[in-house]
């Protein structure tokens, strides 16, 4: 169980910034995970929905100011059109029609108008300006307050619509219902036609005004009513309002429905790990599409729970491992502790000879000793364990063999030592004395396996550009295939190994390995081969500097029994 971390004490640090969060009372920092912020778990769906009606409201607002922005402008160019119109006709009309009854035929359509000739006299009919803000006039009025005036063909006068329905006097005169004007618009000259020269418009949201210059000098100011265009607005208005608003509650209920669908992958996924949880270990996602975005979260969920179950499975494998060595390593110490206690045992109670005590005393030694180096073996795999610190210089790999394999000679007189090295020194970056205590424990192992009188070859090989390799083989029986593996485990001694009752312990090679792999390299036993029929280790280390040539130079290291049968020889590597 992981514990939380208690907060340390502080004493008021001077150099302490101002803008530091200010300390609990007493001065107890607070953890440092305890201050951050913890994953913010709102409803996804509602997230969802929100944010697409949010957005899909500021569409639709977007959409009624363009369509209210567009159609005002639309219907405010009609009305001005319209007016366009009938200034047009109205000029067309002048020098035929008499000035009154070219006003009153234009205040007849509802319009304020006002005819100012050349010399500055004006002509006004119809509803004031004022007029036209206040409302619509009454059907009371006379032409001259904008009622709806006859004009003297008995119809409603109207230059604009005059022109189109033929039910008044024509803007041109061509088509006019009465003779008289006829015949006035026909015998005019085409070159004393008046026309607008230029036109003015002001308007504003109640009314809009045309003035018009004619080309006699003459200026007509047309008003008219154009509060209509703004109701026509605040109906369009209403109306997007009210369709935004359906449109949105629609959207809202079917964005609900299909975010609960979109999102099922998810609550399957919180199914799973609540099923993970209560022991279930085996179950995954399996997502059938890893290139989206659920698939890449399902992917990444698996490979989780790939990492963990392999972590739970390396613990486990771990605790049984410590477990077992545990065991293995009281069983190797009883051993030793047994044999002391029955010596001193012995020696205490039993009187005996000078010789007898003699030889108690030796086995203690003995049984001490044996019991330390088990002791100091299991003391050096954790350090190991824990990470070793090493002292890494600049080695010469091959100086250095030479002067292990002199030092395994005197304590092994009757093995056959040889060693292969390549012409000229190989550097490696390595603790010199870790890499000796390395090849100590090989040569070690193959004494062992060959009862201390075989023959065993150390070879430096140096082909590679990036490492180097030493290997050492015996003509001892060799590993098996299934146990080359399991020979570095820890407290692991193969079935001849424990009948020799030589006192290794199965740490040897373990530590060896570890010692390796702290350098950058490894250690493994590998098949044997033609020339190298026993058990084989091939250890390597990084290279530092890379020096010789391909020829090698085969040093063999002769003990006094096998004086006779070796010497200096130079091969091809």
């Amino acid at each position: 169980m992981i514990r939380p971390r208690r907060a340390s004490l502080t004493t008021g640090d001077p150099t302490r910034p101002h803008d530091d969060p200010i300390r609990p009372r007493g001065g107890a920092v607070p953890a440092p995970g305890a201050a951050a912020p913890g994953l913010r778990t709102g409803s996804l769906r509602v997230r969802t929905v929100v944010a697409v009606l949010l957005l899909l409201a500021v569409l639709l607002a977007a959409l009624a100011v363009t369509v209210e922005l567009t159609l005002g402008q639309r219907l405010r160019a009609q009305v001005v059109d319209r007016l366009s119109d009938r200034a047009a006709a109205a000029a067309a009309l002048v020098g035929t029609v008499d000035g009154d009854e070219l006003a009153d035929r234009l205040s007849a359509q509802g319009l304020s108008v006002v005819i100012r000739d050349a010399d500055g006299d004006a002509i006004v009919a119809g509803p004031s300006p004022d007029e036209l803000r206040d409302g619509p006039p009454s059907l009371g009025d006379g032409p001259g307050r904008g009622g709806p005036a006859s004009g003297p063909d008995g119809g409603r006068g109207g230059a604009g619509t005059d022109t189109r329905d033929g039910t008044g006097s024509g803007a041109t005169g061509s088509d006019s219902s009465t003779g008289t004007d006829s015949g006035e618009a026909g015998g005019a000259s085409s070159s004393d036609a008046v026309t607008v020269s230029s036109s003015e418009v002001r308007s504003d949201d109640e009314v809009t005004t045309l003035v018009s210059q004619l080309s006699d000098g003459s200026t007509i100011t047309l008003t008219t009513d154009s509060r209509s265009v703004g109701e026509t607005l605040t109906q369009l208005r209403w109306v997007m309002t009210g369709a935004s608003a359906a449109f949105l509650l629609i959207a809202a209920v079917g964005l609900a429905l299909v975010v609960r669908a979109t999102l099922r992958p998810l609550d399957r996924m919180t199914s799973v790990a609540r099923s993970i949880a209560h022991g279930d270990r085996g179950r995954r996602l399996r997502p059938a599409r890893r290139d989206t975005e659920i698939g890449r979260v399902a992917v990444a969920f698996d490979e989780m729970l790939d990492g963990v179950e392999g972590a739970e499975r390396t613990a486990l494998d771990a605790e049984t491992r410590v477990r077992a060595f545990v065991s293995d390593a009281a069983h190797e110490l009883r051993t030793p502790v047994a044999g002391m206690r029955a010596a001193a045992d012995t020696l205490v109670r039993s009187p005996g000879t000078a010789d007898e005590r003699e030889r108690l005393a030796t086995h203690v030694v003995r049984e001490a000793e044996r019991a330390y180096r088990l002791i100091d073996d299991m003391l050096l795999m954790a350090r190991v364990d824990q990470g070793l610190s090493l002292d890494v210089a600049r080695v010469d790999l091959g100086a250095s063999l030479l002067a292990d394999v002199e030092r395994q000679r005197l304590r092994r007189p009757s093995l056959d030592l040889r060693v292969v090295l390549p012409d000229g020194p190989v550097v490696v970056a390595a603790d010199a004395g870790r890499v000796s205590q390395i090849v100590g424990n090989l040569v070690d192992n193959a004494a062992r396996a060959t009862g201390g009188t075989g023959q065993v070859t150390l070879w430096l090989d140096a082909s590679r550009a990036d490492e180097v390799a030493v290997l050492v083989s015996d003509d001892g029986p060799g590993v098996p295939a299934a146990d080359r593996e399991r020979v570095f485990d820890r407290l692991v001694r193969l079935d001849g190994a424990r009948r020799s009752g030589d006192g290794g312990a199965g740490l040897g090679l373990p530590i060896a390995r570890g010692l390796a792999r702290a350098h950058g390299g490894d250690l493994v036993c590998e098949a044997p081969g033609v020339a190298r029929p026993g058990a084989v280790f091939r250890l390597t280390l990084p290279v530092a500097v890379r020096a010789g040539s391909e020829a090698a130079v085969v040093v063999s290291a002769p003990s006094p029994v096998a004086a006779q049968t070796s010497a200096l020889r130079r091969t091809t590597a």
